[in-house]
């Protein structure tokens, strides 16, 4: 769910360097003849991975790559419309070569360069960069993320850090100039979903400059650097923090509050939006990697709707509980046995939950990710307008743990019932295990390994969530109906986003269609419709990449029959990192036919 993994697949493809003549390193690769056609594709990759970082600073910080961490990224309107022109540079070198003539690893590379590549001309078309705030995410928690983020380990690393906090005033006022111009063009989100974005503001300028998150860094810094330097660190950031930071986040405040949020639309979808409509199939077709339209996907969404409550159905029968779907799942809303009573119970629980997924494995993967991961709570600051949980990849290059993230707010929603398939979905076997697995592939290209197609990233979360049982997990009925619960959430957001976007739904009518047949409690459901409302067509992805997994794996089980590996399945899966489904349905096919071919190789390690 992180929204660096969401544009990271973007990033090579609107990269602009600080170079007198950008265009003549694009030109000198296109033009060099005496090099072979993998040699100048790589050379591309290079040039275009090197100028993403230089472009996108906060991504290099992400990724652990030093050299960044002094500056922003650059918001001015003529930064913005130049990226867009120069995002054609690539796609006249790709003209140049010749896929033939690469090996097929290199032709899966250029394939995904070439999309990636052509869907950001698409992407060019829509003004994006005017939509700079919502509950989810902009300034008032980016760069918090990214400070906190960032390494304080020496007096370098500080003065890094010293040098972004001077630079973020000019980067708040930059996000202010855009909202500004989109109130001017009609392109805001809803009115509804800001209400919670003016505390969050409050929330990260706090009285004492050490209580923001902002200045977290400072509030304990590594014992070998000397005392005086620490204080003087301290000292200086925060004078930065009171003098600069706070003056201009007061001012964006005060347009938020006086102007922008009353200016906002309050419709809801999409399609409200000038050309609403193409900008989100385009978004459809982004985040699905597919060619359904909304209304093709509304309507699978209501078959797996009813295809999943009829395994509701089930287990409720076999509970022994006499009463209907609704009282049930109100039951299991207000039933006290079902939660935790402290923030620190919750995380323990998850941890718990962690432990024990992680020696069961093996038995489904025959390669496991070095990076570890740990639990953690979502930061006070956001965690109001955050979902239930989320995943923070990690760095081996910046020895940073990946994180599975809970949110510890209304404990009261939060049931023990949702953290089974939860702890699958974000840690392992999901998102950690792909995600790790996919930063620590070798002999590819950098831009491969933080490729984020949504529906192979969330499918295989899903996806994850269904081995479950495999792995010991969903062993009493409340967690196996959790685990339907979570199923029939995603099939549900078929049904909600587009409605929302391409259908005229209203916002209650898609919170009470969450809520009748999810069995969410209505604040889940809330802040959940409300992420669909400022994060179009993403929600569909989970689904659509599911099903896509699961058919593979039906095929293939299907074909191998009793030399079926589910470990070399898995294996062969997540190989390549994410994939668009149509490239991950061509390699696993491939795999299903090559092991038919080879006749009996190993011994069948499923367990029905």
């Amino acid at each position: 769910m992180s929204p660096l993994l969401f544009c990271a697949s973007l990033l090579p493809m609107l990269a602009l360097a600080a170079s007198p003549d950008p265009r003549a390193s694009y030109d000198a690769i296109a033009a060099d003849t005496q090099k072979s056609n993998t040699e100048r594709l790589h050379a591309l990759f290079d040039l275009e991975w090197n100028r993403s970082l230089q472009e996108y600073p906060e991504f290099a910080t992400f990724l652990g790559i030093p050299g960044e961490d002094d500056r922003w990224t650059d918001l001015s309107p003529e930064a913005i419309q130049r990226r867009k022109e120069e995002s054609l540079w690539p796609l006249a070198v790709l003209q140049s070569i010749d896929r033939e003539k690469l090996s097929p690893a290199d032709q899966l590379n250029y394939d995904l360069f070439l999309r990636n590549a052509r869907e950001g001309q698409e992407w060019r078309h829509f003004p994006g960069e005017l939509l700079a705030i919502n509950q989810l995410g902009g300034i008032q928690q980016d760069a918090a993320q990214t400070i906190e983020t960032m390494p304080a380990s020496s007096v370098k690393a500080c003065e890094a850090i010293l040098a972004r906090l001077r630079a973020l005033p000019r980067l708040i006022e930059q996000n202010r100039a855009l909202l500004e111009r989109g109130v001017a063009q009609g392109i805001t989100p809803p009115r509804v979903v800001l209400r919670d974005v003016p505390g969050q503001i409050q929330n990260m300028i706090p009285p004492d400059p050490l209580a923001s998150p902002l200045l977290r860094p400072f509030t304990q810094l590594p014992g070998d650097i000397p005392a005086p330097e620490q204080e003087r660190l301290r000292a200086a950031a925060c004078t930065i923090y009171r003098k600069q930071i706070v003056p201009t986040f007061e001012t964006l405040l005060g347009y938020l509050v006086e102007t922008y949020i009353p200016a906002a639309r309050e419709t809801i979808g999409w399609s409200a939006l000038p050309d609403g409509p193409a900008w989100y199939a385009l978004s459809v077709r982004s985040q699905t990697t597919t060619d359904k339209t909304p209304r093709e996907i509304h309507a699978l969404g209501l078959r797996e709707v009813s295809r999943i409550r009829g395994e509701m159905d089930k287990i409720i029968s076999e509970t022994g509980f006499k009463g209907s779907f609704e009282e049930f799942t109100q039951f299991l809303r207000a039933n006290p046995q079902f939660y935790f009573k402290k923030p620190e119970d919750l995380l323990a629980g998850y941890r718990d939950i962690a432990k024990h997924i992680d020696p069961e494995l093996p038995r489904l993967f025959g390669k496991l990710p070095r990076l570890p991961y740990g639990v953690k709570a979502i930061p006070d600051y956001a965690a109001e307008s955050q979902p239930t949980a989320y995943y923070h990849p990690g760095s081996l290059e910046a020895g940073r743990p990946g994180w599975f993230q809970a949110n510890t707010s209304h404990l009261d929603t939060r049931p023990k019932w949702e953290m089974e398939c939860l702890t699958a979905h974000e840690a392992v076997p999901g998102h950690h295990l792909q995600i790790s697995l996919a930063q620590e592939m070798d002999n590819v290209p950098e831009f491969r390994k933080h490729d984020g197609y949504t529906a192979f990233t969330e499918g295989w979360g899903l996806y994850a969530e269904s081995l479950g049982g495999e792995l010991g997990l969903y062993k009493d009925p409340y967690s196996k109906f959790g685990s339907l619960t979570y199923e029939m959430w995603r099939a549900a957001r078929l049904v909600v986003d587009t409605g929302i976007h391409a259908l005229g739904w209203s916002r209650q009518q898609a919170i009470d269609y969450l809520v009748s047949n999810t069995g969410k409690s209505t604040h889940d459901a809330t802040v959940e419709i409300d992420r669909y409302i400022v994060w179009p067509g993403q929600a569909l992805a989970y689904k659509i990449g599911q099903l896509k997994i699961q058919e593979l794996r039906d095929h293939a089980k299907k074909e191998l029959r009793e030399t079926f590996d589910i470990r070399a399945f898995h294996d062969t899966l997540l190989a390549n990192g994410a994939l668009p489904l149509t490239q991950l349905e061509t390699i696993m096919n491939a795999w299903t036919a090559s092991q038919k071919a080879s006749g009996p190789h190993l011994p069948n390690t499923e367990t029905d």
